[in-house]
């Protein structure tokens, strides 16, 4: 029998073997890598060799676009990008398809990187002597990353590009994803004091996050209800993405297709995702159309290339459905009776796939909305014009597909509301000029003045 694949902690450019060792099970229920956990001294001792690195300037963006393309398809640290994506489908359950669309995604972050850093900010004071110089406002940043998805660590790589050294704590399902990047930028030539990689527990991320000068968490609600309020920290939870549809909804074909992509696409992992639709019409006929159509959607292996739902353990899924029954007390399910079997569904492979659930309610402000899951789980509830922007609140992402765009200008005057799509247009389409979830770099850098010669008489 072959050794198990093994991540470990990378400091200075090098892997730092740890005794205190953890095996990452796959959704199969297969061993699929020994991870080396970072104790709080090894942490410690990575966070001062990161800081006393710090001073060495931000690599050239070229760096980064190399870096891009060695991730996606070089063979780094003995691990093809094949054997990459099936790890990471694997330990997060996300489907193969999703994970293959990220690696091009984070390619193509990576290539363009100063693009995405220079939007974020205002164009360049342009008057002879004067200049105004965005720099950072801590040398360290503290990233604890998520395991949902792969692309949301290109916000630490974005870090590095804007001169910020990086502590990172991986997912404790996805150390993959941190430790190939890892690779990709030291063998572009990213200088090898400028991050860490130091997998392990909660106490470890806490440890980072008191210890660097800023902090990055990606989490649900109790993480942004913890961290929320420190302006050291940048916090990016739930997405809990909405749409609100006219009264035909549950007769238009082409809309109702729209909305079965936008509440499944990439298995509902993302933040994206919509997990609650309001409509100005009944509710029951829209939550059952959508249903119907989610019911649709195929169980298979997710490193199936076809596979379109996430997994999970067998154990685990059980214990989501078990605690979905109770969750979803008060509300009118849609879906589960379609599912002879169950609502995880059997692939064959060990695994469980979690099918879509659909559920409604007579009020929009019944408990579970505001719910959101790593599958495809919508809430369907009633808006009224007297309700105005409240239900909407709270939102990544809100969609305005039809007759209802005229909401938009409010919408976007919604403090807790980060951006609003207008039209039949997905939910996550972007260009880098648009912010996704505020800005990372007036977050991790500031303004100050530089004078390089007296003003003119």
């Amino acid at each position: 029998m072959s050794a198990l694949p093994v991540v470990n902690p990378v400091i200075s450019g090098r892997e730092v073997d740890s005794r205190d060792r953890s095996t990452l099970t796959g959704v199969d229920g297969m061993p699929l890598a020994s991870v080396g956990l970072a104790p709080r001294l090894l942490a410690q001792a990575a966070l001062n060799r990161v800081r006393a690195g710090a001073a060495d300037p931000a690599p050239d963006a070229s760096v980064f676009a190399k870096a891009g393309e060695l991730f996606a398809t070089a063979e780094l640290e003995g691990e093809t990008p094949e054997e990459y994506g099936r790890r990471v489908t694997l330990a997060t359950g996300t489907p193969l398809g999703a994970v293959h669309r990220a690696i091009e995604g984070i390619r193509a972050q990576l290539g363009r990187i100063e693009r995405l850093n220079q939007a974020e900010l205002p164009a360049p004071f342009a008057e002879p002597g004067f200049a105004t110089r965005w720099l950072p406002r801590g040398d360290l940043l503290a990233a604890v990353v998520p395991n949902n998805h792969p692309e949301p660590n290109v916000t630490w790589v974005r870090a590095l590009a804007m001169g910020v050294s990086v502590l990172v704590r991986p997912g404790s399902k996805d150390p993959f994803t941190p430790r190939r990047l890892f690779a990709a930028l030291l063998a572009a030539g990213t200088g090898p004091d400028r991050a860490a990689l130091l997998p392990g527990g909660h106490e470890v991320g806490e440890h980072l996050l008191a210890e660097a000068d800023l902090g990055l968490v990606y989490g649900g609600p109790a993480a942004a209800e913890r961290f929320g309020a420190r302006r050291d920290v940048l916090v990016r939870g739930p997405g809990r993405s909405k749409v609100l549809v006219g009264p035909a909804a549950a007769q238009d074909e082409g809309l109702l297709g729209d909305l079965v992509e936008w509440i499944a696409d990439d298995g509902g992992v993302r933040c994206n995702n919509i997990s609650l639709v309001l409509t100005s019409g009944p509710v029951a006929p829209l939550a059952d159309a959508l249903a119907e159509r989610l019911a649709a959607l195929p169980v298979r292996p997710v490193t199936d290339p076809a596979a379109t739902l996430p997994a999970m353990a067998r154990e685990s899924g059980a214990l989501l459905a078990e605690h979905l029954t109770g969750m979803t007390e008060g509300a009118v399910d849609h879906s589960t009776h379609r599912y002879p079997d169950g609502l995880c569904g059997d692939p064959g492979d060990g695994s469980a796939v979690m099918r879509p659930l659909v559920v409604s309610v007579s009020e929009a402000t019944a408990p579970i909305v505001g719910t959101e899951l790593g599958f495809p789980f919508v809430v369907v509830a009633p808006w009224h014009p007297r309700d105005g922007t409240a239900p909407l609140r709270e939102s990544l992402v809100v969609s305005l597909p039809d007759e209802h765009a005229e909401l938009a200008e409010r919408v976007l005057r919604e403090p807790s509301v980060r951006k609003v799509v207008t039209g039949r247009v997905r939910p996550w389409t972007s260009v880098p000029e648009i912010p996704h979830d505020g800005s990372l770099a007036q977050f991790l850098l500031e303004p100050k003045g530089l004078v390089s010669a007296a003003p003119e008489s």
